[in-house]
């Protein structure tokens, strides 16, 4: 073998690792919505400022329907159940109970959830950890777990499994129970919605109310600070997020909460002043860098199989060959 190829063979190996980094950096996330409810639900879905939109921003999910979705590197956004709706099939025209965005259509068109409504959000970031949580800092009106597969990291399970609903305060309940309103949406005071002298994490703290919450629901936020014990991070995932969701999401998403060992912050837009949607009014704020050093994942880790990831590597694979091959040629 001469020098020339030996020179060759570097470059070639090169190139791979360069096309392999850069489709990693490219993956992006897949999402796919389940409905274990025993009756429809509208999922809404809102892209944060800067982010594009997905396929749909509201569909018509059955019982027992699903649909998935691919979002870019660096998306972040929202994604909700709406119930109780009820569309013109003429007009297309129409409202929902809990949850709804004001569009007055299916899509909702870059409008946000008006609370009360249990919220799964997400920054999707590019070749690193994505951050996720489930949010009651805006109500609630649906069971909602998240769970992440195929991703490196703890990529715990998240969400809200109790039925709410029938636990909340009279207080706080929308109708006859369709949903629980959040303490800030009920009384509009600055302890309850981390306003005014209460905007830090040192001055707002938990009240009875977000405690009700978090008891039934203790890896979700209850309250706007509440970051070290609802903020989750995986890396590569894809997540599966599911109303009404089954004992075995249920039984994951009880288990041990993980614990914050820093106070290192990352901001992220939750969809009212900063894009300008309407509804959201109270969102989590801010995604901590959790500590995953202290708790194990209670999913298998390893290789994720994001689906545009895949794709791209054996594209790359193909690629790659082809060029080793003509290069074999050349130097033979």
């Amino acid at each position: 073998m001469d020098l020339n190829f030996t020179q060759s063979s570097s470059i070639f190996m090169m190139i791979i690792l360069i096309l392999l980094l850069i489709f990693k950096g490219t993956s992006g996330a897949t999402f796919t919505l389940i409905n274990k409810c025993g009756h429809t639900v509208w999922p809404g879905i809102l892209s944060n400022a800067g982010s594009n939109k997905l396929d749909s921003t509201g569909f018509e999910l059955p019982s027992g329907g699903s649909r998935t979705f691919q979002a870019p590197p660096n998306w972040s956004g929202r994604f909700w159940g709406r119930t109780g709706c009820t569309f013109d099939p003429t007009t297309g025209q129409g409202s929902c109970a809990t949850g709804d965005c004001g569009s007055n259509q299916v899509e909702c068109n870059g409008a946000g959830a008006s609370p009360p409504a249990t919220l799964a959000e997400f920054t999707v970031a590019s070749g690193n950890q994505d951050f996720y949580d489930v949010s009651l800092v805006d109500g609630y009106n649906l069971p909602m777990v998240v769970d992440a597969s195929g991703g490196s990291g703890a990529c715990l399970s998240t969400g809200c499994v109790a039925d709410l609903n029938q636990q909340c305060p009279s207080e706080l309940r929308v109708g006859n129970g369709q949903a629980c309103k959040s303490a800030c949406e009920a009384f509009a005071k600055p302890e309850y919605c981390c306003s005014g002298a209460y905007a830090s994490p040192a001055a707002c703290k938990p009240t009875v109310y977000s405690e009700i919450f978090k008891s039934a629901c203790p890896r979700s936020y209850s309250y706007a600070y509440d970051d070290p014990t609802s903020t989750f991070t995986c890396a590569g995932a894809e997540y599966t997020i599911t109303f009404c969701p089954s004992s075995t999401s249920q039984k994951s998403a009880r288990d041990t909460t993980p614990i914050s060992s820093t106070s290192t912050t990352t901001s992220t837009t939750n969809g009212s002043a900063a894009d300008g949607s309407a509804g959201s009014t109270t969102g989590t704020g801010e995604f901590p860098f959790v500590d995953n050093s202290s708790w194990l994942p209670n999913f298998v880790t390893g290789d994720s199989s994001n689906t545009i990831f895949s794709s791209a590597f054996h594209a790359t694979l193909t690629i790659s060959t082809t060029l080793f091959l003509s290069l074999s040629l050349i130097y033979s």
